[in-house]
């Protein structure tokens, strides 16, 4: 199979779809693989590196589009991106279709064949392909959170740590899962008086025994939530359900009740953000205030740290691209149901559940897919 990896278009995006390594592995099963000139510069990668692992670089995006069967990328394709996939190829990404009627749209017009990361599973119910980006995102949290906590960045002019004889700050994650457990290691590791809230008694089971007195677990309710958000310096929101929009967890009315100049961190914005007063941000112009509320809300934070990012990524990704590529998407498929569970769009029909019910839209299961 001929793949082909782009450079990444988003604002401030640095990482890439393939690593050299991974280029590598794809042409040891006997692929033929295609990267855009440049598309490494952000890890530190140049073309010569690439050529070195077996590619062939090509100058533009659009030579990708048009010669590769299955382009693998990072970041959901932007709308220039959409205009050049075609029926039947292949698009192995991030997607995050739910909050994203017109990308959905584009995606639907095509033709083509997308498979997103964030929805492919595994054996314990787990997102394999996410993980890897929710650890960056959560340990990310804490540092950009406490950057945001500074007084020059409109935060309450707060150490998150504290020092001796002055209490650190209050740190809230809402989301006990891979994000919220990173985000506290990193909050506790720095000092931080740290309280995570989340629905399942077993997670907050597994966070009593790793951190102990370290950290306090509270059952989320409506009640506790309200009362933990009030009082904090700092709220983490990393919360996730697969494939689905985000709730909204805190609503605008809360705000005003809040510390002035406290920070909230919306991990969750990709998929629509947990915080009512959420928007998309960027690493350009990253946070806004609402309120007297510090608001960071960029929708690709691991794009920050794109080594770091990128590898992990690929080391999760990688044996999920060569199934495809040996055996073409419909077999690799039917032979792996976590792989199913990642066909979010082919040829025109919606084939994810979820995103299927968040943008009112009519939905095909994925074996029928396959049958037809």
């Amino acid at each position: 199979m001929r793949i082909g990896t782009p450079k990444e278009i988003k604002i401030h995006e640095y990482r890439v779809g393939m690593t050299p390594a991974s280029v590598r592995e794809a042409v040891l099963h006997g692929h033929e693989v295609l990267v855009q000139s440049g598309a490494g510069a952000g890890i530190g990668c140049g073309d010569a590196i690439y050529r070195e692992a077996g590619a062939e670089i090509v100058e533009t995006a659009k030579e990708i589009f048009a010669r590769a069967e299955m382009v693998v990328k990072v970041k959901e394709p932007q709308p220039e991106e959409c205009a050049m996939l075609r029926a039947g190829q292949i698009l192995f990404t991030y997607l995050h279709l739910a909050p994203d009627p017109r990308q959905a749209s584009l995606l639907k017009k095509s033709g083509c064949t997308a498979i997103a990361y964030e929805t492919v599973t595994d054996d314990k119910g787990g997102l394999p392909l996410l993980a890897p980006m929710s650890e960056v995102a959560g340990r990310m949290a804490i540092q950009v959170g406490a950057v945001s906590l500074q007084k020059a960045f409109g935060g309450r002019g707060i150490l998150l740590g504290g020092v001796p004889g002055v209490l650190p700050a209050r740190v809230v994650i809402l989301g006990g899962g891979i994000a919220g457990t990173h985000a506290a290691r990193v909050a506790v590791g720095m000092g931080a008086e740290v309280t995570v809230l989340d629905k399942s008694l077993p997670r907050l089971r597994y966070l009593d025994d790793i951190f102990g007195a370290r950290l306090r677990t509270v059952y989320s309710t409506a009640q506790a939530l309200e009362e933990s958000a009030l009082q904090a310096d700092l709220v983490i929101g990393a919360v996730l359900i697969p494939g689905a929009a985000a709730p909204k967890l805190i609503r605008r009315e809360h705000l005003a009740r809040m510390r002035p100049g406290s920070v909230l961190v919306d991990i969750s914005i990709d998929q629509g953000g947990c915080f009512e007063t959420s928007r998309p941000t960027t690493h350009q112009d990253p946070t806004y205030e609402v309120d007297g509320i510090v608001h960071y809300c960029v929708a690709n934070m691991p794009g920050a740290v794109p080594y770091t990012s990128t590898v992990a990524l690929n080391n999760a990704t990688l044996p999920f691209t060569l199934a495809i590529a040996d055996k073409g998407w419909r077999r690799a498929c039917l032979e792996n149901r976590h792989l199913l569970d990642g066909l979010n769009v082919n040829a025109g029909k919606i084939s994810c559940k979820m995103v299927a019910e968040a943008l009112d839209l009519e939905y095909q299961p994925e074996i029928e897919l396959l049958a037809a």
